[in-house]
Parts: structure tokens; C-alpha cells; sequence
């Protein structure tokens, strides 16, 4: 199992900023602000945060019509998210991957992007997760 990563202040909040910004649909954003702190991040953390910015790129290509470019970054999200446990970092990893994989299936089957973003995918707490300061608190 890979175990949980010691991110310090700097890191924490752009994870943070990066999880607002991906749950209000700003996708391209989300990828700019998770890449910052991927750069920084060595360690078993760093897939974790690259699978997250695949993830956002995924539904930023999904939401320009580039269906392929969607279902390509999604697959890759979900290839490098699925070494995690179920809870990283404070996220529900196991709903997140679930929901990802039931999109992609939805785009590779013709679906078009929602005009309802709560229809899509959120970077969530877990729900075992005490700690007030993580993601989506």
C-alpha cells in the first residue's frame, strides 16, 4: 500500500485550491494549480497528484468536444489513481475512480458534456476522514 504523503502548508493549500477549482468546473485551472505542487512532490505522492491532473485535463478536453483527448487523459487518470488506497490525502479516491470510469464510459459511448457540472465527478472527502483541514472540507 502506498503510504500517505507528509505535504507541508504550501502543498496542502494548492491541493485545496486545485479540489475547489475542479469541483466548480474550472478544469484547466485545476491543472495549473495541482501541477505547482506536483512539480515539488517526490515520492509515491507524485502519481497520485499527476493521476488528478490527467483527471482534470480529461474533463477540460471533454468540455472542448475533444472526446478523444478526454477518454485518453481519463484512462491515464484512472491507470495511475488505481495504485492508491481508497482514501489519499484526504479524498474518497474509491468513489472519485468510480465515477470517472462510469463518464468515460458515457463519452466513449457518445454522451455529451452536461450542462448540470454537478453531474460530473468531484474530488470528495472520504468519509472516515476527521481532519477538518483537508480537501473539500
Amino acid at each position: 500500500m502506498v503510504s500517505e504523503p507528509a505535504l507541508g502548508e504550501e502543498d496542502r493549500r494548492g491541493l485545496e485550491k486545485g479540489v475547489a477549482e475542479f469541483n466548480r468546473g474550472y478544469f484547466f485551472e485545476c491543472h495549473d494549480t495541482l501541477e505547482e505542487v506536483w512539480s515539488g512532490i517526490r515520492g509515491p505522492a507524485r502519481e497520485f497528484f499527476q493521476g488528478l491532473i490527467q483527471v482534470s485535463v480529461g474533463f477540460y478536453h471533454f468540455g472542448n468536444a475533444n472526446r478523444g483527448g478526454a477518454l485518453t487523459m481519463l484512462e491515464r487518470g484512472l491507470k495511475r489513481l488505481a495504485r492508491y488506497p481508497e482514501r489519499y490525502c484526504g479524498l474518497d479516491l474509491r468513489l472519485l475512480r468510480r465515477e470517472v470510469a462510469e463518464w468515460r464510459a458515457r463519452i466513449e459511448a457518445g454522451e455529451g458534456f452536461p450542462e448540470d457540472l454537478d453531474r460530473l465527478p468531484k474530488y470528495r472527502l472520504a468519509p472516515d476522514d476527521d481532519d477538518e483541514g483537508s480537501p473539500g472540507a
